[in-house]
């Protein structure tokens, strides 16, 4: 019995070894090979992913995030109408609109990305339907979710709060009430174009005060006001820019952090047909 026992606690102690050593080991060298990269499973020689240290706050921007409004002044933005300052009013940390002052965009121009806002319609607000707290966060100038006081105010649904204007309502309605500040998280791929050509469309995820509202939502077209959005090309790059439509709406917290591919990719890149290369192609589906 001692001589079983001994060999019985023999195998467990070499079964342990054998899994501290492979849990200890870096990776394997062979292992297939994934689909459209160089990369085997649990490869061992494939990059690490650089570290980003989260804010102690989820809101607030982590290490590697670029600030556009740090709540002191408006030096990163600019008239969106004349190129000149920007004349909105700074104060307690956020920016108000100055109706009639037009609309303020970036110095910084940027395409795919991760970006946070945060917005407030002031509790005084007046009005019904877009008549009430209304602006508008533009993505590469061009490409709009709405802000509009949403919170027991109806309007025409592609056209509330966290609307893709003029194309998608939101999942649901996550709006608070006026005087309360609000959360846009927004994930952005940029639309592609080959030439005049488009390749591949814009995508939004959106998430309203931590309810996701749109996901991964091809973006038909430049914003437009009762006509059906459409594409020109336009460089990959653009500013944000805040819309003046003559309410006093607040802004604070404003960041964002350019979005790149796997390994050190410069750019973000669909990798649906590269793994599954049999999938069928929808007709419209662009590469």
């Amino acid at each position: 019995m001692r001589v079983i026992a001994a060999g019985l606690v023999l195998v467990a102690a070499l079964t342990v070894g054998f899994f501290v050593g492979v849990m200890a080991q870096l990776g394997y060298e062979d292992t297939p090979f994934l689909p459209g990269q160089r990369w085997r499973v649990h490869d061992g020689k494939r990059p690490q992913p650089p570290v980003v240290t989260p804010a102690p706050i989820p809101s607030d921007p982590p290490s590697d995030a670029i600030i556009l409004f740090d709540g002191k002044d408006l030096s990163k933005w600019r008239s969106a109408w004349t190129g000149g300052p920007a004349r909105w009013k700074v104060e307690n940390g956020y920016m108000e609109i100055v109706p009639g002052t037009g609309d303020i965009q970036t110095v910084e121009e940027f395409g795919d990305c991760q970006l946070h806002i945060e917005w407030m319609i002031p509790e005084d607000v007046k009005g019904s339907g877009q008549g009430r707290g209304n602006s508008g966060i533009f993505l590469m100038g061009r490409y709009e979710i709405q802000v509009l006081d949403s919170y027991e105010n109806r309007t025409y649904a592609d056209g509330m709060a966290a609307a893709i204007y003029g194309q998608y309502p939101p999942l649901v309605n996550a709006c608070r009430k006026p005087g309360e500040w609000q959360t846009y998280d927004i994930i952005w791929i940029a639309p592609r174009f080959e030439g005049e050509k488009l390749v591949r469309p814009g995508y939004l995820t959106l998430i309203h005060n931590g309810i996701v509202v749109h996901y991964h939502t091809p973006v038909m077209g430049l914003t437009r006001h009762r006509r059906f959005p459409t594409y020109r090309p336009h460089p990959p790059v653009g500013p944000l820019r805040i819309q003046d439509h003559g309410f006093r709406v607040r802004f604070r917290n404003i960041w964002y952090r350019p979005l790149k591919g796997y390994d050190g990719e410069p750019e973000w890149r669909d990798l649906t047909f590269v793994v599954f290369p049999d999938l069928p192609r929808p007709q419209s589906s662009a590469k």
